[in-house]
């Protein structure tokens, strides 16, 4: 199935943000929760997120907050490239690299965070400080209008340390970070081929975006993760 130049080229912004909204229908909660089980795990060239966070700890001469600037830096790197490589092409392309990109930044956004909550002290396999992953890949501004409406019953650092939460939370968190990953996702690459039409630009654009975003979470996840002693 193919779509010519002139047809990808007569496409309204409107018409590609509709044809892009359905090429991710397998993306929901499950990946998210996927892509946080293989952070904190590791996954191929990728350790486990405890380990990599002790590994920069001892790179740093011990230095919690360098350690944790070298981790957001680091997956700042992977995120930007992860999205140039997903975001070459244009609308033909993109049905095919959506779903790759998404899973792609939740893996590298979840293991950044997870490594950040093991330098401040956390355990990231305690089912509160996964939910917690999850609820801070949302982002401060997400996660204050949730709190605000009672959706989220608190902020990342109060769902780490709070009494143990209900077992469909996570499930619930999940599938409100694919969502998001899906707006942020689809709304870049209608950007990145429709308004600069050249294949390359597409690229440039999911590598500021991602690289940008994935900043932003470092630092929040940092400022909600106050350091605390492992129990």
């Amino acid at each position: 199935m193919g779509i010519s130049k002139k047809l990808t080229a007569s496409l309204t912004p409107k018409l590609a943000g509709a044809a892009l909204s359905t090429a991710a229908p397998g993306v929901t909660g499950g990946v998210v929760r996927e892509a946080l089980d293989r952070a904190i795990r590791g996954i191929g060239p990728l350790p486990p997120a405890a380990f990599t966070a002790w590994k920069v700890k001892r790179e740093a001469g011990g230095d919690v907050k360098q350690a944790v600037h070298d981790i957001i830096e680091r997956h700042v790197r992977y995120a930007g490239g992860q999205g140039f490589v997903t975001n070459l092409g244009g609308i033909v392309t993109a049905t095919a690299t959506i779903p790759a990109n998404i899973s792609g930044l939740a893996l590298v956004q979840a293991r950044m965070i997870a490594c950040i909550a093991d330098l401040h002290g956390y355990d990231i396999h305690d089912p509160r400080v996964r939910s917690a992953i999850l609820a801070a890949l949302l982002g401060e501004d997400q996660v204050r209008s949730l709190v605000k409406a009672r959706k989220l019953p608190g902020t990342p650092i109060e769902l780490a340390t709070g009494e143990p939460l209900p077992a469909k939370l996570e499930t619930e968190i999940a599938s409100r970070v694919a969502n998001d990953l899906i707006t942020r996702v689809t709304g870049k690459k209608v950007v990145g081929t429709m308004a600069r039409k050249v294949p390359i630009a597409g690229g440039m654009v999911g590598l500021c975006a991602d690289g940008y975003a994935t900043w932003k979470l470092g630092r929040y996840a940092d400022s909600e993760f106050r350091p605390r002693t492992k129990r």
